[in-house]
């Protein structure tokens, strides 16, 4: 599945989850500390307005709009619960209306350019296929908090092999972030949830390499769960920096 189909897959997801809510519902506790279902979905329909402005050539004047009257803010994190915190008091219905109309337009967006266009984002820029994996990746995450903010498990599904990919492939600007540097190349050898084999930079003899199960991965590199509490496990000298610093958003 490429990324803007695992995309459209996964928001599909979060549609279900949330559709028919009522306004109880709405503001229940999700599994993201602090926010209630509703803030999350609010959150991603904020995100992905800022896509669109990068997939639209807009991303400066997306980010100015979104952050219009609001102070500044020490970092990413911070930034979106200001945005949050903006715009939560709104009806959910209308939470869920502005979601599903950036889904649609976050679709026409990225479908208008080839795969290896360069658009800006936070951490600078990078590709329309890359765009649309992050998406993908923080979408997943917050369905995930929904899910278990409702008590609605859902099961992992093939869309990890992005987001690991992902994780693994940003390493580099997850170490530079945080002043590191990689002492060499890193794998990723991890079981997908049919059992498969998942194979990242194993085949360019990596001096350090992380083995186990893409969904706890997928969870760390989201930062919903430590590395230590999961059964990963690492080799080599990147081992435990690794999995305290792997990462799919900015």
């Amino acid at each position: 599945m490429d990324a803007l189909g695992a995309l459209a897959a996964q928001q599909a997801e979060l549609a279900a989850l949330v559709d028919g809510l009522d306004e109880a519902a709405w503001r229940r506790p999700s599994a993201c500390p602090g926010w209630t279902v509703a803030d999350v979905v609010l959150h991603l329909a904020q995100t992905n307005e800022m896509a669109i402005g990068s997939a639209t050539g807009r991303f400066d004047e997306a980010l100015a709009d979104l952050t219009a009257g609001l102070g500044p803010a020490a970092s990413v994190d911070e930034g979106a619960e200001l945005m949050v915190a903006r715009d939560r008091t709104v009806p959910a219905a209308a939470i869920f209306d502005r979601w599903r109309s950036s889904v649609a337009r976050l679709r026409d967006a990225l479908a208008a350019h080839d795969p290896g266009d360069r658009v800006q984002w936070v951490a600078g820029e990078l590709s329309v296929q890359t765009l649309a994996t992050t998406r993908l990746a923080e979408t997943w995450i917050h369905t995930g908090d929904v899910a278990g903010g409702l008590g609605r498990p859902l099961p992992p599904t093939d869309r990890l092999r992005l987001i690991a990919r992902l994780a693994w492939r940003t390493l580099p600007y997850a170490f530079t972030r945080e002043g590191r540097e990689l002492a060499g190349p890193v794998g990723f050898e991890l079981t997908g949830p049919a059992g498969d084999t998942w194979a990242f930079g194993m085949d360019v003899d990596p001096q350090t390499v992380i083995r186990g199960d893409a969904l706890e991965l997928c969870l760390v590199a989201g930062r919903r769960v430590e590395g230590s509490s999961t059964a990963l496990r690492g080799e080599g000298p990147d081992a435990g920096a690794v999995l305290a610093l792997v990462r799919t958003y900015a």
